[in-house]
Formats: structure tokens, sequence, C-alpha cells
């Protein structure tokens, strides 16, 4: 049976709301594995996709399908102080746009990408990926999560950043 889109809908703008309240970006994975736990048991959320899916696949759908597109949304909110943090213009053209994590190419073949500094690792690999066909790994914002906030995460990311030859490494708080 295919979930209608109202209580699809419904239920994402509840857990989305939540997340906000909650500082979700900032959790750590525990805290969310508990509250992934709550809404699957929670008769309202979890009872109400259990009934267009099989029960054993709602965690999962909680977790791929209603909040990692809430990660992403905040993320994309961002970009405008992403490239303010790496002193790239509002009028500056980019050739290509990416998610996971997100990105730009610009014109010039600089490559810039960010998240939350939780996936700091995942984020730096990314960027070294991306430039490595005529372009240039220019710059990682990364937005603060709890990860890399004291002084010595910060200098094995650069240090991390250096050895891929990334050029720049910022962070919002």
């Amino acid at each position: 049976m295919r979930m209608p889109e109202g209580i699809r809908d419904q239920i994402r703008d509840e857990l989305w709301s939540t997340a906000e309240k909650i500082g979700w970006s900032h959790l750590p994975d525990s805290e969310r594995a508990r509250y992934y736990e709550t809404w699957t048991k929670d008769p309202a959320i979890g009872g109400k996709l259990g009934h267009f899916m099989d029960p054993r696949k709602v965690r999962v759908y909680i977790k791929d399908s209603l909040l990692k597109p809430y990660e992403r949304s905040r993320l994309s909110e961002t970009e405008q102080a992403v490239m303010g943090r790496l002193a790239i213009g509002p009028d500056e053209q980019f050739i290509q746009s990416y998610i996971k994590p997100h990105g730009r190419k610009l014109v010039d073949g600089r490559i810039v990408c960010w998240g939350n500094s939780r996936d700091w690792k995942l984020i730096l690999m990314t960027t070294f990926e991306r430039a490595q066909v005529r372009n240039r790994a220019y710059g990682v914002v990364l937005i603060e999560s709890g990860k890399t906030g004291d002084e010595s995460a910060k200098i094995l990311v650069r240090e991390a950043a250096l050895r891929l030859g990334i050029e720049r490494v910022e962070w919002i708080e």
C-alpha cells in the first residue's frame, strides 16, 4: 500500500519541527538513536508509518527519508554564509552543484564543499576527490556540530586538509 502524501508530510513536518527545537544537527549519535527509537515506537509516528510499510523498516524510513532531507535542507540554507567565509562573492558563477556533501564547482575550477563538522572526514575526502580532474580543492567550511570544537581537533582537521591539498578550511560556529 502506498503512503498518502498528506500523512507523510504531516509526520515529516512534525519531525522537522522537533528536530529544530532540539538542535538535531548538534546531537551526538547516541542521542539521535534515542530519538529514532522513540519515534519508531510512537503510535502517532511509527504506528502510522507501519500501516504503509513493513514495521521493521520504519526506523530506517524515518532516518533516511525524513531526517536526512532535513539536514540537507538546513545545509542548503548556509550557502551564502559558506561563500562569505571563503571570501567568494555573491556574483561568483558556479557550473556544478553537489550534495552529499554540499558543494559547488566554480567556473574557474575551484571546488568548495561544506557540511557539519561531525562529517569532516567525508567532506575533506570528497573535496579532494572532486578536485582531481583539472580542478582546485579550494575550500571547506565546517558548521560546528560539536565534533571539532576544541583547538586540537581543528589542528587535526587543518593538517588533514593540508595533506590533501585543500587550500582553506573555515568554521561557522
